[in-house]
């Protein structure tokens, strides 16, 4: 069964304006509902099944978005924040209406896949420590990456504050001795999200990570085409996906 929402209440989610511009387009005739103007501002709207129009454009509602961003270094995974540049920041003002949030952080200096959303059940169960939602991480590291450090990974390592990391999964694309500038390139499956988690991982086995970017979150994908900065909506695919794995508030 669908709520009723007050029609400034709808159209301000939907970037139409203010609750005192609607009113004012309101007054004006520009609002229509179900074909008829409609002076009240105030009047309870069925979202699902009253057709609203604003100037001649017909309201396609909805609840939630869902949003893949390629973070770049420098930017930090917050809402706000008095000192950098916040992934909000980097929104077009279409989608900040909706006042999505990052599902998740990435450090400031590490780039790739960030989920911002305002579903908040779907990020509370990506989230959820139980989920072990698995996410890839495409490194580039100094010092020799081996063998025994694909062991000791998978047995799980001891952090600098004595935790013991789950089991991971180390791909090892190419070898420190291979490379021209002397840095291994590897990749890292973890099922959990400790702070700084795979830089603490690879200096526990005596390793430094100079790069870091995030490759994939669940069944999600960085998509390749997105450019460093950008922002898309999921496709229906991505987010059915998503939702199979996470759960939603839908």
């Amino acid at each position: 069964m669908s709520k009723k929402l007050r029609l400034d209440k709808l159209l301000a989610h939907m970037g139409y304006g203010t609750r005192t511009e609607l009113k004012r387009l309101a007054k004006s005739g520009d609002i229509l509902v179900n074909g008829k103007v409609v002076k009240d501002s105030g009047l309870q709207v069925d979202p699902e099944t009253d057709r609203v129009t604003v100037l001649g454009q017909e309201v396609r509602y909805r609840e939630f978005i869902y949003l893949m961003l390629h973070k770049p270094p420098g930017v930090v995974s917050a809402t706000e924040d008095t000192r950098d540049r916040t992934v909000i920041d980097l929104l077009p003002e279409e989608y900040r209406t909706f006042e999505p949030f990052p599902v998740g952080r990435l450090d400031k200096d590490t780039e790739g896949l960030l989920l911002l959303t305002n579903d908040g059940k779907l990020a509370h169960n990506l989230l959820s420590p139980r989920k072990h939602v698995p996410k890839t991480y495409y490194a580039r590291v100094a010092g020799n990456v081996s063998e025994q450090d694909k062991l000791a990974f998978e047995a799980g390592v001891a952090l600098d504050d004595g935790y013991v990391t789950l089991p991971a999964k180390l791909h090892i694309v190419e070898r420190a001795e291979e490379a021209a500038d002397g840095l291994a390139r590897i990749e890292l499956t973890i099922t959990e999200g400790k702070f700084h988690q795979v830089k603490r991982m690879f200096e526990a086995v005596g390793k430094k990570v100079v790069y870091l970017k995030r490759l994939t979150m669940g069944p999600l994908e960085l998509d390749p085409e997105l450019p460093i900065g950008a922002v898309r909506e999921l496709t229906d695919s991505e987010l059915a996906a998503l939702m199979a794995h996470g759960g939603s508030a839908q």
